[in-house]
Formats: structure tokens, C-alpha cells, sequence
């Protein structure tokens, strides 16, 4: 059985296993990345709701555990992604 059966096998719509697949592409050695949401759109060709939607999916899931980073002053950058 490989990696993604169980992701092609779920419930999940096809949003939501193609951007997991994508993040999982990109992950570092502890399973951890930190594209923006308008890379990710831009690399897939989604939209940037469509990727919002899926990575909401992924969360409720229990496959994805989302985190904000801040810059030091006090602006947002890329959310912190780490495959569960």
C-alpha cells in the first residue's frame, strides 16, 4: 500500500488531496512547510478561496495542523504547515 492511499481512498474532495499532495511534495525532514497561500494557488492553478477551502478541509480532517507566523513587526507572512 503506498503513501496516498489512504488519501485517494477518503472523503475528501479533490481540493483537499491535491494540496495535500502538493504540501507533502514540499515538506522538510519533519514534515513541516510554508508556502503562501497565493504560491500555492499559483503553482496549482486554484484559486486562492479554492486553496483556503482545502486547507480548511485537510485541518478538520486531523491531516494538517496550520499555524500564523509573524514578522517582527507585527505583520503576517506564510502560515507554518505541518503534515500530521
Amino acid at each position: 500500500m503506498g503513501y496516498f492511499d489512504s488519501i485517494y481512498s477518503s472523503s475528501l474532495p479533490h481540493r483537499a488531496r491535491a494540496v495535500y499532495m502538493y504540501l507533502k511534495d514540499r515538506t522538510n525532514k519533519d514534515g513541516v512547510c510554508w508556502p503562501s497561500i497565493k504560491t500555492i494557488a499559483r503553482e496549482m492553478n486554484l484559486s486562492r478561496a479554492t486553496v483556503c477551502r482545502a486547507l480548511n478541509d485537510l485541518c478538520k480532517a486531523g491531516l494538517l495542523a496550520k499555524n500564523e507566523r509573524w514578522r517582527e513587526n507585527g505583520g503576517r507572512t506564510s502560515n507554518l504547515y505541518k503534515i500530521l
